[in-house]
């Protein structure tokens, strides 16, 4: 094998250079053989230092290079400190040991070069001229910068996805890996079909989930339409997106996205409201979406809360949204009354309680039809009496005539007779307050006012000649079931609710249910309802749906039941399993939690609260209001205006019988032809009642 000419002239030198390396520091220790050798040295030092610095591939080479050098300077400077040649001759066996190393390493010749050089046996091949390369549809000689041809040579090694070509490749600033891409047909007048987010993202490696595909519209100067895509590619983004969002990011990834909790709807903005402890958060849908649809369980779960806690409240209004997330549940929190917030204002208006959304629940003493209902509905202890007592204190401090009956004496209830007109129990009084009231609208109806003239209720009217009056009938369907009066105080209820709007009467009904099959009437039920704004606590889930249904709510818009407890539950239950300890008692403070049904929608909302442990008196007026004279005298003339609280008079529920008329006196005697029946046929909705029915119809 013949050796190249380089590689023999080194070996040639090596050899020459040998004797004199050893010579020199020796028989010349002046001489500038010696200066020339070290100088030499120190330079393969420093290529020796640069190369190992260096962050190019290659420092291995390079140092080999360099150390023939450094090791000719080495023998030198050993030979000249040692005396002569050195025991057994050392000079001459390092001059001689470079050499060989040389010879063998030859660093110049064979590692200054990254390839080797072919064989001299090898024939070189004949120079043939090369086809003229043909330009790639996915690199036309457009003059597009070096970013989108190299985008186009990784996009056709890739297959061209959905046969396209990038005519378009943008970085992202700031974004190492993220781009944009508008890409064609390949085909002139070709639609792009099957351009797919998986394709895309295996020709550059990310997920799927960070391309994003879009129309290209057409502009000035461009063309557009199907054959036209616009592609995203943001891994970074993305990654930044999934670890620091942002607010409007947050929101259409958790909430906005397509089947969230909110879906199509758009951040707006959000608001912290520091003094109050809740955050705001306001959203938008788009018009043509109409009203939002909100799932609230799942919007509790992305908003880390549950729903029973009561912290989440959501108000719709027209296309926005109101989200609001309190530190703790307002509905937990206890209000208290003050005669401020229970008087009304010049429309009639004064503040039951707050919402669940913060703001104040408003009740009102009168409407633009007339004096306003009453309509409460509560199991026991949910706060019905409270809440009664409220609307006690508002129509008083309003200036009206109050009166209350209730079906069973309590202490509350007591307490509230002190500050009305007249108070009393059992449905034997309150039959004869419904009679009252009864014939006032006729007494009413011919009272004429300061203009000599007669008008309906109306409080913004000077020269009304008497009155609004409340009257309260608690327990009302308890005694609406009563076997002697019951009918009677449905039928005089039921026309109270129709008539006594217009001359400034209303009732007000406080019971636990308000179903018609337990002794409501339809057309009381829905006087009451179109003439107030009904109050419903503490209802048991069962009952939720049919109760509001009952109140004319639509099924949409039905609430879910409120919990058990609005207090977090304690942690460390695992804590107290393992210690095998008991759960702490569960705190219900529910009461005064319900809704108020304004409009078409149930609001949630907590009760002022009353406290009648201590003095009442602050909450209503020095004086309570009374009937007129006038008023009293004809209910005086009708044998009316009485103590109610007396047994049953004489005639008062009809003519007495005949002494040879063995029948038990039942209510004042029995009722002949033409008098009121003991029990509307109408009414009987139990087999007791049929049994009422069936005795006062044959007298057993």
């Amino acid at each position: 094998m013949s050796v190249p000419r380089s590689v023999a002239l080194e070996r040639t030198l090596y050899t020459l250079a040998a004797p004199v390396l050893a010579a020199a520091p020796n028989l010349y220790p002046d001489s500038p053989v010696n200066t020339v050798v070290q100088l030499a040295g120190a330079a393969g030092i420093g290529g020796w230092v640069l190369a190992a610095k260096s962050a190019e591939p290659g420092a291995g080479r390079k140092i080999l290079r360099w150390s023939p050098l450094v090791l000719a300077a080495a023998v030198d400077v050993a030979a000249k400190n040692t005396p002569g040649f050195g025991p057994w001759c050392l000079d001459a066996l390092l001059a001689a040991g470079w050499a060989a190393a040389g010879l063998l390493v030859m660093p110049f010749s064979r590692h200054a070069r990254r390839h080797h050089r072919p064989a001299l046996a090898t024939p070189a091949p004949a120079p043939q001229l090369e086809p003229a390369s043909e330009l790639s549809p996915a690199q036309p000689d457009d003059g597009a910068d070096p970013f989108t041809r190299q985008v186009r040579w990784l996009w056709e090694n890739r297959g061209m996805p959905g046969r396209t070509i990038v005519v378009k490749a943008t970085p992202h600033e700031g974004m190492r890996h993220d781009l944009s891409l508008l890409l064609r047909a390949s085909e002139a007048g070709r639609a792009i079909v099957g351009l797919k987010e998986d394709d895309i993202a295996a020709a550059f490696g990310v997920d799927a989930t960070d391309v994003h595909i879009e129309e290209v519209v057409r502009q000035y100067g461009r063309e557009g339409g199907p054959g036209w895509k616009h592609v995203h590619v943001t891994p970074d983004a993305a990654e930044r997106r999934h670890k620091a969002p942002t607010a409007h990011e947050w929101w259409a990834d958790r909430i906005g996205a397509a089947g969230g909790p909110v879906p199509g709807s758009e951040f707006v903005k959000e608001v912290r409201d520091k003094e109050r402890k809740v955050t705001h958060y306001i959203a938008r849908v788009p018009d043509e979406m109409g009203e939002p649809l909100v799932n609230l369980h799942t919007l509790a779960a992305a908003l880390k809360t549950k729903y029973d806690e009561g912290r989440l409240f959501v108000t719709v209004d027209g296309s926005q949204v109101l989200v609001s997330l309190w530190d703790s549940s307002p509905l937990a929190q206890v209000f208290p009354a003050t005669r401020e917030l229970l008087t009304p204002d010049k429309d009639g208006r004064w503040v039951t309680g707050y919402l669940g959304n913060g703001q104040p629940a408003r009740n009102r003493v009168y409407t633009d039809r007339g004096a306003a209902h009453g309509l409460f509905v509560a199991p026991s202890g949910g706060g019905k009496t409270q809440l009664m007592g409220l609307h006690v204190a508002a129509d008083a401090l309003f200036g009206a005539v109050v009166m209350l009956a209730t079906e069973a004496p309590d202490e509350k209830t007591a307490a509230l007779g002190k500050h009305t007109a007249r108070y009393g129990v059992g449905a034997l009084y309150m039959i004869r307050l419904l009679r009252v009231l009864d014939a006032l609208m006729e007494i009413r109806g011919e009272m004429p006012w300061d203009d000599g003239l007669v008008h309906d209720w109306d409080p913004s009217l000077p020269g009304c000649p008497y009155r609004m009056l409340s009257a309260y009938l608690d327990e009302f369907l308890s005694a609406a079931r009563n076997g002697d009066y019951g009918a009677e105080i449905m039928d005089l209820a039921e026309r109270v609710s129709v008539k006594g709007r217009k001359y400034g009467i209303g009732i007000k009904v406080a019971g636990q249910s308000i179903y018609v099959q337990d002794g409501f009437t339809q057309l009381l039920c829905e006087n009451l309802r179109e003439n107030c704004i009904p109050v419903v606590l503490k209802v048991a889930p069962k009952k939720v749906a049919d109760m509001f249904r009952t109140l004319g709510i639509p099924s949409e818009y039905i609430p879910d039941p409120l919990p058990r407890s609005f207090s977090p539950a304690e942690k460390g239950r695992i804590d107290r399993v393992m210690r095998g300890e008991p759960e702490p008692p569960a705190d219900s403070n529910t009461g005064g939690a319900g809704w108020i049904v304004e409009a078409k929608q149930p609001d949630v909302l907590r009760t002022l609260f009353m406290d009648f442990k201590a003095s009442i008196d602050g909450y209503f007026p020095d004086t309570v209001a009374t009937l007129t004279d006038y008023e009293i005298r004809e209910l005086e003339a009708r044998g009316l205006w009485f103590d109610w609280t007396e047994p049953p008079r004489p005639g008062e529920f009809g003519p007495e019988p005949d002494e040879e008329d063995d029948a038990p006196k039942k209510g004042g005697g029995k009722r002949r032809s033409g008098s009121k029946p003991a029990t509307r046929r109408d009414a009987v909705t139990s087999p007791r009642q049929a049994l009422e029915a069936i005795k006062n119809l044959s007298g057993v």
